[in-house]
C-alpha cells in the first residue's frame, strides 16, 4: 500500500524556526514531524511513500534518503512551482496506480489510519475524507455530513457566524485513481476548494469517516508547545526516544546527568547531553541531543533543539531555542520568546515575552530586547577577543573554525613560510591544534610543532628561529570550559589589531589561497626547544647571587606545563622550594577552584616558614605572589613590588605601566629615579610597548600578574617573572616582606556600568566635553587627574560595558568620584535622545 506525504509547505507561521528549515523537519520530541508520520504509516502497513517536496527539499532527501533506514521505500516529487494540495499530488500520478492514503507531513497525529482505509474500502468509495471534531474549529476546513455519512459540503476557514458544524478536514485522505481524471495536469489546485466540489457536483459521493485519536495542526508556535506538552502528557500515542529513568524523565544515549541536577518530570533530553551541577530542568521541558546545560541554569516549559549551549546561571522559561544556538551567562527569556538557529546571546541578555530572533543573529551581553530581531544583527561579535580567539571548546571553537582560521593566516603570509604551534595537555587543545596545523598546510605554510609547551616556550621559539609566527592552544585560565588559540607574530608578541583584522576579513568572505598537492606544507618536530629555553632564562639570572641568598619558596604550578621546564630551571639556582601541584593535568585544572589553590599556597607559606609563595597560572604567562605571612598580595600590589625593585636595581630604568597605575608605583619608580612610560591596557598595547620597535624597556608591568622583559621574551612570561624576582631581591639584598612592608596604601577602586555599543562614542564623547580645565590623557579611554587624584574612563573592546577607576588620597573622595561617574553614563545611556546633556 502506498501513501503521499505533503512536506512542500513553507511554514511561515512557524517562523523564526522555519526560516533556515522546512516545517515537517521540525523536531517534535527531538524527531521531526515527518518521521513521526512516516513511522505512522508504517505501523498501519504502508510499505511505501512518496514525499511531495518544495521549500529546501534536499533537507528532507538527506535526512531520510531512499527509506531504508527507516524500513520503508522512499520516493520524492518535487515542485518546481506551488501545486496546491491536490497539485502536487497530481503530480505523482505515474506512481499512483492503485488506492492511495494522502497526509499532511507537518502535523502530530496517532488516528487509526488503518480504520481509515476499512472504512474507505467497504463503501467502495472514490475518496474518503478523516474528520475529526474540535472545540475551535475557525483555522481548519469545516465539513458537514448527510444521513448516509457522505459529505454534503465543505467551508474552509470560516468565521463564528459562518459556522456549521464542529467536523474539520484532517487532510488526511483515502483516494483512487479515478480522481487524476479532475486534476489538471500541472495546474494549482487545492482538494477542499477544486477536486472534492466537481466529485460533488458530478455526483459522485464523497465518504467521510470521524476518526478517533490524537490530531493536531502543528501550525503556530504556540501549538508547537502545546504539541510537546500533549507528548509529555501521553495525550498522543506517540514513541518518545530515550528511555526512562524516573517517572516522567526520559534520557537519550550518552546523556550525563550531574548528581546535584534537579530533574522534575515529565521531561525528556535527547542523545548525548550534559546536564551541570545544580541545573534545574522542570516539567514539559525538552532538551535536543548534544546540548549542554550548565551549572545553575534553569529550562522551564521550553522546547530545547539540538547543539545548544544554555550558559551558567540562565533562565529559559516558555521558550523556543532553535539549533546550535550560543546562550551565555545569566540570560532570561520569558514566555513566548523564539529564537531561530545560529543566534547568540551575550552574558545578562533579557529577552522580554513574544520576542522572536531569527536565524544567525547575536544579542549583545547586557542587552534588554522588547522587539522582534528580523534584520538587524543587534551588535556583532569580533572574531579575536583581547588575548586572541576564544571561547566554549567545541562550542564556539570547533575544528571547521580552527580550520578556516588557520587558512586564513597562513593566507597573509608566502607559500613556504614557517608557523610553530604549541598546545596545554588538554583534549581538546590537542584537537583543534591538529585542525589548524591542517589548515597551514592546506594553504602551503610549513609548521614546526612544539607539542605540549607553554606558551612562552612558543614566543622563544618563533623569535629564535625562522618562524614567521606561532599558534597557540590552551585551556583559559579563567575558564576551564573554554579554549583560547592564540595568535603569535615573527617578533613573538600577539598579532596586532591590523593583522587581526586580514584574518577576519579573510575568514568572513573564505578568501584561503590553493595551492598545488606538490606545495602543501610540512611538518616536523623542533628538538630541545625546552631545553633552550630553559638555558636562556637561566642566562638571564643572577645565578651567583641568587644561590648566596638561598631563598625558600612555594611554588604552584597550577596542574600547568610549566611543571614541565621549571623544576631544571629551578634545581639550578639552589635554595629550598617547595613544589605544589607539580604536574599537568587538564582534569585537575577543570576540577580545582583558584581561590582554594591560592588559600592552600598561603596556608603553606606560613607553615614552612618561607620568605613568599609564587602561584603561576596553567599557560605559564600570570603569577601570583603570597608574601611571607600568607596575605595574597593584589595584581596592583605586584605591579609597584617589580616596577620598585627593577627601579632600585637600575636606576635608569625605563618601565612601560598601563595608564591607571597606582600613585604608589609612580612614587617608588621616580624614587630611584626611573623613568615610566604609561600605555594601554590591553595586552595587544603591553606587547606592543615591548616590541623590538620600542627599544630600552626593562620592563612592562601589567596589574594582573602579567609581566614582560623585553630583554629576554616581548610576551607575558610566569616562569621569567619568578627568575627575575629571585634575581632582584638578591641584587638589592632585599625581601619580599620589607618591599611589601614599604608599599604606599593603594586606594584604586573599580566599576563598571552597562553600556549598549552604539552609546559607547556619545558616552565618551558627552564626558570629553564635560572635562573642563582637568589635566586629560587619553591613550586609552578618558585620564584624568589632579592633585589628590585620578580618574579612568575606558570602553570595554569586547563586552558592551564602560569601565571606571579612581584612586583618591581619601578613600569617601574617591568613592564620591565613582558614583558620580558611574550615574552620569547611566544618565547618557538612559537618556531617551540619546544626546543630550545633562
Amino acid at each position: 500500500m502506498k501513501a503521499v506525504i505533503m512536506a512542500g509547505g513553507e511554514g511561515t507561521r512557524l517562523r523564526p524556526l522555519t526560516a533556515t528549515a522546512p516545517k515537517p523537519m521540525l523536531p517534535i520530541g527531538n524527531a521531526p514531524m515527518l518521521e513521526h508520520i512516516i513511522t505512522l504509516l508504517k505501523k498501519h502497513g504502508f510499505d511505501e511513500v512518496i514525499i511531495t517536496v518544495a521549500f529546501m527539499a534536499n533537507a528532507i532527501r538527506t535526512y531520510f534518503g531512499d527509506g531504508s533506514e527507516f524500513g520503508i521505500r522512499i520516493s520524492y516529487s518535487n515542485e518546481d512551482s506551488p501545486l496546491g494540495t491536490a497539485g502536487s499530488v497530481g503530480n505523482c500520478r505515474e506512481l499512483l496506480e492503485s488506492t492511495f492514503m494522502v497526509i499532511s507531513g507537518d502535523v502530530l497525529t496517532d488516528i487509526d489510519l488503518g480504520a481509515l482505509l476499512e472504512f474507505h474500502q467497504s463503501n467502495k468509495a472514490t475518496a474518503t475524507i478523516g474528520l475529526k471534531s474540535m472545540e475551535n474549529p475557525l483555522e481548519f476546513g469545516i465539513v458537514t455530513t448527510n444521513d448516509d455519512g457522505t459529505v454534503g459540503r465543505f467551508l474552509e476557514k470560516p468565521t463564528w457566524g459562518q459556522v456549521f458544524s464542529d467536523t474539520i478536514n484532517t487532510g488526511i485522505y483515502v483516494l483512487e485513481p479515478e480522481i487524476f481524471s479532475y486534476m489538471p495536469v500541472g495546474k494549482a489546485l487545492d482538494f477542499s476548494q477544486d477536486v472534492f466540489p466537481r466529485l460533488l457536483e458530478d455526483s459522485i459521493p464523497i465518504h467521510a469517516m470521524v476518526c478517533e485519536g490524537y490530531w493536531e495542526d502543528v501550525g503556530t508556535l504556540e501549538a508547537y508547545l502545546n504539541a510537546h506538552k500533549d507528548i509529555l502528557d501521553h495525550r498522543v500515542d506517540l514513541e518518545i526516544l530515550g528511555f526512562m529513568v524516573d517517572k516522567g524523565v526520559y534520557f537519550g544515549d550518552g546523556t550525563e546527568v550531574h548528581p546535584t541536577a534537579l530533574l522534575e518530570g515529565p521531561i525528556i533530553i535527547g542523545d548525548n547531553c550534559r546536564i551541570g551541577p545544580e541545573a534545574k530542568i522542570r516539567p514539559y521541558s525538552v532538551i535536543g541531543s548534544n546540548s549542554r546545560i550548565s551549572k545553575h541554569a534553569e529550562v522551564d516549559r521550553s522546547v530545547i533543539h539540538e547543539n545548544v549551549y544554555i550558559g551558567e546561571g540562565s533562565i529559559i522559561r516558555g521558550t523556543i531555542v532553535g539549533k546550535s544556538c550560543d546562550l551565555r551567562r545569566s540570560v532570561h527569556t520569558e514566555d513566548g520568546v523564539v529564537l531561530g538557529s545560529d543566534c547568540y546571546v551575550g552574558d545578562g541578555a533579557q529577552l522580554f515575552s513574544k520576542v522572536k530572533i531569527y536565524p544567525s543573529k547575536t544579542v549583545q551581553s547586557g542587552a534588554t530586547v522588547l522587539t522582534s530581531i528580523v534584520w538587524e544583527s543587534k551588535g556583532t561579535r569580533s572574531v579575536f577577543s583581547s588575548n586572541g580567539v576564544s571561547g566554549i571548546a567545541n562550542v564556539d571553537i570547533g575544528p571547521e573554525l580552527a580550520l578556516r582560521l588557520a587558512m586564513a593566516f597562513g593566507s597573509n603570509l608566502k607559500p613556504g613560510a614557517r608557523i610553530s604551534t604549541a598546545r596545554d595537555s588538554s583534549r581538546a587543545a590537542r584537537m583543534l591544534k591538529r585542525a589548524l596545523m591542517v589548515g597551514l598546510n592546506a594553504v602551503g605554510i610549513d609548521v614546526a610543532d612544539l607539542e605540549v609547551a607553554p606558551i612562552p616556550a612558543l614566543r622563544f621559539h618563533v623569535r629564535n628561529t625562522s618562524s614567521k609566527g606561532g599558534l597557540a592552544v590552551v585551556l583559559d585560565p579563567d575558564d576551564p570550559e573554554s579554549v583560547v588559540i592564540r595568535f603569535i607574530d615573527e617578533n613573538g608578541i600577539d598579532l596586532d589589531e591590523a593583522s587581526q583584522r586580514k584574518i577576519e576579513r579573510g575568514l568572513a568572505r573564505e578568501d584561503f589561497r590553493n595551492v598545488l598537492a606538490s606545495e602543501l606544507g610540512e611538518l616536523d618536530f623542533p628538538a630541545r626547544n625546552t631545553e633552550f629555553y630553559a638555558q636562556s632564562l637561566l642566562e638571564q639570572a643572577e645565578i651567583g647571587r641568587i644561590r648566596d641568598r638561598n631563598f625558600k619558596f612555594v611554588v604552584d604550578y597550577g596542574f600547568g606545563v610549566s611543571s614541565h621546564i621549571f623544576p631544571s630551571v629551578l634545581s639550578k639556582l639552589g635554595g629550598d622550594v617547595l613544589g605544589i601541584n607539580p604536574f599537568s593535568s587538564t582534569k585537575r585544572i577543570v576540577e580545582s577552584d583558584q581561590s582554594a589553590n591560592m588559600s592552600r599556597l598561603s596556608e603553606l607559606v606560613v607553615t614552612s616558614r618561607s620568605e613568599f609563595g609564587i602561584g603561576i597560572d596553567s599557560v605559564g604567562e600570570k603569577i601570583i605572589l603570597v608574601d611571607n605571612t600568607g596575605r595574597i598580595l593584589s595584581g596592583f600590589e605586584s605591579q609597584v613590588i617589580f616596577c620598585r625593585l627593577v627601579a632600585e636595581a637600575n636606576p635608569s630604568a625605563q618601565i612601560s605601566v598601563p595608564i591607571g597605575s597606582p600613585k604608589a608605583l609612580r612614587n617608588a619608580v621616580t624614587r630611584f629615579g626611573g623613568t615610566l612610560h604609561f600605555t594601554k591596557r590591553s595586552t595587544s598595547g603591553l606587547m606592543e610597548a615591548a616590541s623590538p620597535a620600542t627599544r630600552g624597556r626593562d620592563l612592562v608591568a601589567g596589574v594582573e600578574g602579567n609581566f614582560i622583559f623585553p630583554n629576554f621574551l616581548p610576551g607575558y612570561d610566569g616562569c621569567a617573572a619568578l627568575v627575575q624576582l629571585l634575581s632582584l631581591l638578591a641584587v638589592t639584598n632585599r625581601t619580599l616582606a620589607e618591599v611589601v612592608g614599604e608599599i604606599e596604601p593603594i586606594r584604586v577602586i573599580h566599576d563598571s556600568v552597562i553600556t549598549p555599543w552604539e552609546s559607547k562614542g556619545i558616552v565618551m564623547r558627552i564626558l570629553l566635553d564635560g572635562i573642563g580645565d582637568q589635566e586629560t590623557t587619553l591613550i586609552d579611554g578618558i585620564y584624568a587627574e589632579t592633585n589628590s587624584s585620578w580618574y579612568l574612563v575606558a570602553p570595554d573592546p569586547v563586552e558592551p560595558i564602560t569601565h571606571i577607576w579612581v584612586e583618591s588620597d581619601s578613600e569617601i573622595e574617591g568613592v564620591s568620584i565613582l558614583s558620580s561617574l558611574r550615574e552620569r553614563i547611566a544618565v547618557i545611556v538612559n537618556d531617551s535622545s540619546g544626546l543630550r546633556l545633562r
